[in-house]
C-alpha cells in the first residue's frame, strides 16, 4: 500500500475532529487508549462556572460547544462557537482547573472525550503535542479577542450573519443551522423581539428563511455581504497558527 493512502486512513479512522486529525500518529497513540466518544444533545451542560474542569471535549462532525456569560441580570451571553476545529476543557493549564464560563452543547451530536490528567501525562511525553495545544489555546484566545472586538464596534445584522456563517462552515451543512429565535437571541445579548426583527429584515432580502426550530440559508453570498469580517480574521489566525485544523469552504468542497 502507497504509504500517503495509508496515512490518510490511518487519519480518518480517528474521531472526526480536526484538531485530534492534525496529531502525528506517534502523538495520536499516546491519546488513543484514554480517548471515548459519545453522542451529546444539544442544550447538555459540560461545565458551570466553578466546576473543577477534569475532562476535555472534542466536538467531532457538526457538534458545537459554546461558551456563556452569565450575568447579573440573570441572562447569559454567548462567547465564542467551538466545533471539529478544537476543544474546550483544560486544553493547556495543569492542576485545579474551575470553570470561568457555562459551557454547553450548541448542536448535539459526537463528542470524543479525554480526561485532563491522561492529556496531560501525554504532554509530558511529547513536546509536539504541548505545541499543538498551546498552539489552538492561543488560536482560541485570538477567537475570544475578536468576538470582544466584534460586539463592540458591529451592528446585530452583521453579528447575526457572521454566526450563521461559522456555523455552517463548522457544521458542513449548507442550506440550513438548527437555531431558534430565543437561542439567536442568547447568542447576540439582545431581546427576543429584537432578533425576529433582524430575522425580518434577512427574510424580506430573501437571504434567510426561518422554518421551526431552523434557519434556511437561501442566499450565502447575500449573507456575507451582510457579515463583518471577524470570522474571516479568525480563521486566517488558524490558518497562521494550526493550518488544516479550521474547517473552510475550500478545504470541504476542494
Amino acid at each position: 500500500m502507497d504509504a500517503r493512502i495509508g496515512k490518510v486512513t490511518e487519519v480518518e479512522s480517528r474521531p472526526a475532529n480536526n484538531l485530534l486529525r492534525r496529531l502525528s500518529q506517534a502523538d495520536y497513540v499516546l491519546l488513543a487508549p484514554h480517548v471515548t466518544v459519545e453522542d451529546s444533545a444539544a442544550g447538555q451542560l459540560l461545565y458551570n462556572p466553578g466546576d473543577d474542569v477534569q475532562v476535555v471535549h472534542f466536538p467531532c462532525g457538526p457538534s458545537l460547544a459554546t461558551f456563556l456569560v452569565p450575568n447579573e441580570d440573570g441572562r447569559d451571553v454567548e462567547t465564542i462557537l467551538v466545533g471539529r476545529e478544537g476543544a474546550v476543557g483544560g486544553i493547556v493549564s495543569e492542576g485545579f482547573l474551575p470553570a470561568y464560563t457555562r459551557i454547553c452543547v450548541k448542536f448535539g451530536g459526537p463528542f470524543a472525550r479525554i480526561h485532563v490528567a491522561k492529556l496531560e501525562a501525554a504532554k509530558l511525553r511529547s513536546a509536539s503535542l504541548r505545541n499543538i495545544f498551546a498552539r489552538y489555546a492561543d488560536c482560541m484566545l485570538a477567537q475570544i479577542f475578536q468576538s470582544t472586538a466584534c460586539n463592540a464596534i458591529h451592528s446585530i445584522e452583521q453579528r447575526t450573519a457572521k454566526w450563521i456563517l461559522a456555523a455552517m462552515e463548522r457544521t458542513g451543512d449548507e442550506t440550513s443551522v438548527p437555531l431558534t429565535h430565543e437561542q439567536l437571541a442568547t447568542l447576540l445579548g439582545v431581546g427576543r423581539s429584537y432578533a425576529s426583527r433582524v430575522l425580518q429584515s434577512f427574510k424580506a432580502e430573501r437571504i434567510l428563511d426561518t422554518r421551526r426550530g431552523s434557519i434556511l440559508v437561501l442566499s450565502r453570498d447575500g449573507l456575507k455581504l451582510r457579515a463583518c469580517l471577524c470570522n474571516d480574521a479568525v480563521k486566517m489566525h488558524f490558518e497562521e497558527v494550526l493550518r488544516g485544523v479550521y474547517p473552510t469552504e475550500e478545504r470541504e468542497t476542494g
